[in-house]
């Protein structure tokens, strides 16, 4: 192990230590400087190129390969290419309106949030867990053109000698607060209680799910099937700060996090909470970055510079585009071919709800946000498995006409949020995604 904290011989350059600001009694030392030299002089082959991904190495998978084989025989529900599950009225048996039951989570997230806790004592950062959980049920459920009258369950499985009550109340404080910040904007979710289990035999520190149903008007769904050629693709932002938040927000979400955790953070979380991760991983792929949680961050963001922290990065709350896709659908529903939300699965996500024969092309994506480049030049992954594991900036798509796009645009805007065209759809033999970046280009 080197003194980076890194196995010899890693590829992994660690650009982001020294690119990032830090406290006074941080800066690097002149042995970690001729570290990183030697390095940059020695390392020219990042680590997925001798096999397995870290991604994979660390027992997670964008893709999912497995769930979907699992559940191969399962029911797709009314449509297929909907981007989630339909079915017919069970609730109130009239064939007009469909139902949806939508689970979802904020993942290895709250480990993160656990590491960020413990080493501050900041309980503020389990409402944006809590938050976390919400809006990935939520912004599925806007997919498919529903975005008021949700029902919403949550599910708490915590380890009690490690969470104590205090982690609870921010948790469920934390979701009532988000409730009513989007009721403010017309998006009524209604909070049905939920389950909390103290389960520390089988988890390590707690997990944070939710439950959403709802019923909706059949008329007013949007199923992907009208997705085609001649299609453009609006994209929202997930980075900046909306006029429904309080902070910069660095456009993380809820996908890729065990990569960002172990990629971005040092041993110094291996060694001080072993709790935090998988015990079964190899010591190789365990917190190989060069940052802590506290560590001083800068961002530029419309012309201004934005003071934060590694942590504060990483933390994120996944943004909802509730209140933005609302105005979409109730003034231009017709114009909507489909809706993507590129979470599992990053910007490749929209490769499971496309039609046969159309390739999809993206060559006009936001510039990736600095906590994406932070975690690209920690862990030396190439462009192709960014994409594919991280939504890059870019965590919502509205397919549409040309003519309508602006107007798309505009909503978004008035909302605070960056968006513009970012691709289109084409015609083609065989289903396809090509995403420039640059002068490069990445076949899916």
């Amino acid at each position: 192990m080197n003194e980076c904290g890194r196995p010899e011989g890693s590829n992994i350059l660690p650009f982001c230590k020294l690119t990032a600001t830090k406290s006074k009694d941080k800066q690097p030392k002149p042995h970690q400087l001729l570290i990183f030299l030697v390095q940059l002089f020695f390392c020219s082959f990042p680590p997925y190129f001798c096999g397995m991904s870290l991604y994979a190495k660390r027992g997670v998978s964008a893709q999912k390969e497995e769930v979907h084989a699992a559940t191969k025989n399962i029911s797709k529900g009314l449509y297929e290419k909907a981007f989630c599950k339909l079915y017919d009225d069970v609730l109130g048996h009239d064939k007009d309106w469909v139902n949806v039951m939508h689970a979802d989570g904020a993942g290895t997230k709250s480990a993160l949030a656990y590491l960020y806790w413990k080493e501050t004592g900041d309980l503020s950062v389990w409402k944006g867990i809590a938050q976390d959980a919400i809006v990935m049920n939520l912004d599925d459920l806007l997919c498919v053109g529903i975005y008021d009258k949700l029902l919403f369950s949550s599910s708490i499985d915590r380890n009690k000698n490690r969470i104590p009550g205090e982690v609870l109340q921010a948790l469920i404080e934390g979701t009532q607060e988000f409730f009513d910040e989007m009721s403010r904007h017309g998006v009524n979710i209604h909070f049905m209680g939920g389950e909390t289990a103290d389960v520390g035999d089988v988890v390590r520190t707690v997990a944070v799910n939710g439950t959403m149903t709802a019923r909706w008007k059949r008329d007013r769904i949007i199923t992907n099937e009208r997705i085609g050629p001649g299609n453009v693709i609006v994209g929202l932002a997930s980075f900046g700060q909306s006029v429904y938040e309080s902070e910069y927000n660095s456009g993380i979400g809820s996908n890729g996090l065990t990569s960002a955790r172990h990629d971005v953070l040092n041993k110094f979380y291996a060694k001080n909470y072993p709790e935090s991760y998988d015990d079964m991983l190899e010591e190789e792929v365990v917190y190989i970055g060069m940052n802590r949680l506290t560590d001083d961050m800068e961002v530029n963001f419309r012309e201004k510079v934005i003071q934060t922290t590694t942590g504060k990065l990483i933390l994120s709350p996944t943004r909802t585009f509730a209140p933005v896709v609302k105005e979409i659908l109730e003034q231009h529903f017709d114009a909507v071919a489909g809706l993507i939300h590129c979470s599992g699965g990053g910007q490749t996500k929209c490769m499971k709800y496309m039609p046969a024969g159309v390739r999809v092309v993206k060559d006009n994506l936001f510039a990736a946000p600095k906590i994406f480049q932070l975690i690209q030049q920690s862990s030396g992954a190439d462009d192709r498995e960014m994409f594919q594991v991280f939504n890059m900036g870019c965590r919502l798509e509205v397919y549409t006409n040309e003519k309508s796009a602006d107007e798309i645009i505009s909503t978004a805007n008035k909302f605070g949020i960056d968006a513009q065209i970012i691709g289109r759809v084409e015609a083609a033999d065989t289903t396809e995604l090509l995403v420039k970046v640059g002068e490069k280009e990445i076949l899916y």
